[in-house]
């Protein structure tokens, strides 16, 4: 006889990741929107948790034991490399050794704020390809007059500014105090918000990043990190104006 396939059903497996009930799980199975290791999944099926890989939508639901997902409150100081010559701390520093993670994009050293870390190849490369345009969010305090920085400046980052690697996109720009600004970026070019100050008279004083797509944490303090959550990993799979991410074939 063929030895019977051990493991846990998988309408169990999504409802203990908060997908819902037993029943509402096997009507996401019936309606073909649950893919196990990029095949759609039917309704009795078994996962084996150490190696299978489970999505909804295209969205893994996390729970392949090799891939993690860090969010850091990088502080200011620590820089996005695996290693720097003259001995500076780098954001790996601050995460755990094992395994091996790389940076969801990147911060300066002298900026601050949420990073992503991941071993997940994929789920990087559609979060940071431009056509999907995941949005981050930043504050920021500029070199401005006591009335702050003018509405001509504004404006002008919020069309766009000339750089010398090309026009910026518009970007979102609100002043909340004087000298203080919100901006919301859905591009990410080497010290982009720095050199767009720069351009509109502004040089930036402290840069600290708030938000990456639906991804904040206001509680989370300097130099520590923690894990996604499944629904956040869900979240950032419907993030940008491109398509969801899908490991599917």
């Amino acid at each position: 006889m063929p030895e019977l396939f051990e493991g846990e059903r998988l309408q169990k497996v999504l409802a203990s990741r908060g997908f819902g009930s037993r029943r509402t799980c096997e009507e996401l199975i019936a309606d073909g929107r649950v893919t196990v290791n990029g095949e759609v999944a039917i309704l009795g099926r078994r996962v084996d948790e150490s190696r299978d890989l489970v999505a909804v939508d295209g969205v893994p639901v996390g729970i392949r034991p090799d891939l993690v997902y860090y969010l850091l409150n990088k502080p200011r100081g620590a820089i996005c490399s695996a290693a720097d010559e003259h001995g500076r701390a780098t954001v790996l520093d601050l995460v755990p050794r094992a395994p091996r993670v790389h940076t969801v994009g990147r911060l300066d050293a002298d900026s601050e704020g949420l990073l992503l870390l991941t071993n997940d190849g994929e789920l990087t490369a559609w979060l940071t390809h431009p056509r999907h345009e995941v949005d981050k969010e930043y504050l920021v305090e500029v070199q401005a007059p006591a009335t702050g920085v003018s509405r001509a400046a504004i404006r002008a980052l919020r069309d766009g500014v000339q750089l010398d690697d090309g026009p910026t996109l518009p970007a979102g720009v609100s002043q909340i105090e004087p000298g203080i600004l919100k901006i919301v970026l859905r591009e990410g070019r080497n010290r982009q918000i720095r050199r767009m100050c720069d351009a509109v008279g502004h040089p930036v004083v402290r840069l600290v990043r708030t938000r990456i797509g639906p991804i904040n944490d206001r509680a989370l303090a300097p130099g520590c990190w923690r894990m996604l959550s499944d629904a956040e990993l869900r979240t950032l799979g419907d993030a940008g104006r491109g398509r969801r991410y899908d490991r599917r074939p």
